[in-house]
């Protein structure tokens, strides 16, 4: 009688434990949590996940107090925030609508859980795409654009707003808020100085950041005093380490140094500390950079690579790959002298990274990828963005700041960056350390986005469903 008793009580104290466990959708065990702000490693963690946040980071012997739909063991494995790709571009007209949307499921495949659009000219679908994304309706990353970017009357760009007045520019700023923009872009093709200024301090004054190309014809501390929230491209940061900087943009503003004389003059009046004074301005008005070294260092050494037998191209439609030909066809036109040329002026742009990152200019992580840029390419290229921002002297771990941790700032979003109880559960899971070595940001076992799991068997799918898609277009 009394055993009956005994195992009666046992028996209820176990389904009462039981009814005590906390909930989780998602339990990942027996990882290695990677803290990007500092470095540090902790090993034997577990991740508790429900809708798409982290709830608790614990202990792998503690995560025995959650019931959990999904339990996925990581075997040791190393877990830190999805990637986000800060510079990427949608485009090149409404037929090439499906060939961009297959970039959904390159980013997800290559661990990047988040993408800024730097403009697009297909911005209805780009918008129509982010609200699914973030309905669940949509597979893909989380989307955040700028919408159509603005420039001056008649510029290159198709899909822009074109504008020259200040009535024109608050039309502008109106219709981009209407699409309820993330953000806004400008160029400066063809914009009036003027106006462009105008429209630095006008989006600020809305509330919007704007990032967007420097004017050659203004100073950075022009356009950082303006209120530029982030500068797009290293090389305008290169421009603006010369001497005088407010000297040079009046030269080339009154046509005393204009076309290749003006690299020239950067080439020979670049200096440190005029340099390392900007970039503390830069840093002091709160000025991000978004480097975008992968374009440069590919069309640099074309002649090296000219990449037509890329095995990545078989996810990118024909009708992208036809974007890419201006751009290819400039460059394979150029002779030994040209060559050499273009080398050397990514080498030395390239070099004013680390000069950025020690005067304290908050640095982004973003590719230039999409359509137009050859070769530029969705997902894989933020991993080489990662490894070039290395190469020209970042650490692994001050690169993967740069994706993880920087990026979302400049959006004011602070429920990323971080393995973390409240943050978003955008999660990658790494076979090796990539604070060792960046290239092991690529050796991806799975990816959590929006608190789903997606193993390496349905990442792969995800590349066979572009790849039979990609294999479909003309």
């Amino acid at each position: 009688m009394k055993k009956i008793l005994f195992s009666s009580l046992a028996l209820l104290c176990g389904v009462a434990a039981f009814s005590q466990q906390k909930k989780a959708d998602l339990l990942i065990r027996s990882v290695r949590i990677i803290d990007v702000k500092t470095g540090n490693i902790t090993a034997n963690q577990a991740i508790a996940v429900r809708n798409d946040s982290i709830v608790e980071v614990m202990n792998n012997k503690q995560a025995g107090q959650y019931q959990a739909a999904q339990t996925v063991d990581g075997k040791g494995r190393y877990a830190m925030p999805g990637l986000w790709d800060m510079h990427m571009h949608f485009g090149g007209g409404d037929t090439l609508a499906e060939e961009n949307k297959n970039f959904l499921p390159l980013y997800l495949a290559h661990g990047i859980t988040t993408i800024r659009d730097c403009a697009a000219d297909i911005s209805l679908n780009v918008i129509q795409w982010r609200d699914s994304i973030n309905n669940r309706q949509l597979q893909g990353p989380t989307i955040f654009t700028s919408g159509p970017k603005l420039e001056g009357y008649k510029s290159v760009w198709l899909g822009d707003l074109e504008i020259g007045t200040s009535a024109e520019l608050q039309q502008a700023l109106d219709s981009l808020q209407k699409l309820k923009v993330d953000f806004v872009k400008i160029t400066e093709n063809t914009i009036k100085p003027d106006i462009y200024l105008e429209a630095l301090k006008e989006a600020r004054k809305r509330g919007l950041a704007i990032s967007g190309h420097v004017p050659y014809v203004l100073s950075m501390q022009q356009v950082t005093d303006a209120g530029l929230s982030s500068v797009e491209h290293l090389t305008y940061a290169w421009k603006a380490g010369v001497k005088d900087d407010a000297a040079f943009a009046r030269a080339i503003a009154n046509g005393e140094i204009k076309g290749k004389d003006i690299n020239k003059y950067i080439l020979n009046n670049f200096d440190t500390a005029a340099a390392m004074n900007t970039y503390r301005h830069m840093a002091e008005k709160g000025t991000f950079i978004t480097p975008t070294l992968t374009l440069g260092h590919l069309l640099a050494y074309f002649d090296q690579d000219n990449h037509q037998h890329d095995p990545y191209l078989q996810y990118i439609g024909k009708g992208l790959q036809r974007t890419y030909e201006m751009r290819v066809k400039r460059v394979s036109q150029d002779d030994s002298a040209a060559i050499a040329w273009r080398k050397m002026l990514y080498e030395k742009s390239s070099a004013v990274l680390p000069l950025l990152y020690k005067a304290g200019v908050t640095i982004m992580a973003g590719t230039d990828a999409g359509y137009l840029n050859s070769f530029d390419f969705p997902g894989i290229g933020l991993h080489q963005e990662l490894a070039l921002m290395v190469k020209a002297g970042l650490t692994p771990l001050q690169a993967l700041q740069a994706s993880v941790i920087n990026s979302p700032a400049f959006l004011h979003k602070t429920n990323y960056g971080a393995i973390a109880p409240g943050k978003k559960a955008d999660i990658l899971l790494l076979d090796a350390n990539p604070v060792a070595d960046i290239h092991n940001t690529q050796k991806i076992y799975g990816l959590v986005v929006k608190g789903k799991m997606l193993d390496r068997a349905a990442l792969d799918g995800l590349l066979k469903e572009v790849r039979e898609k990609t294999a479909q277009t003309k």
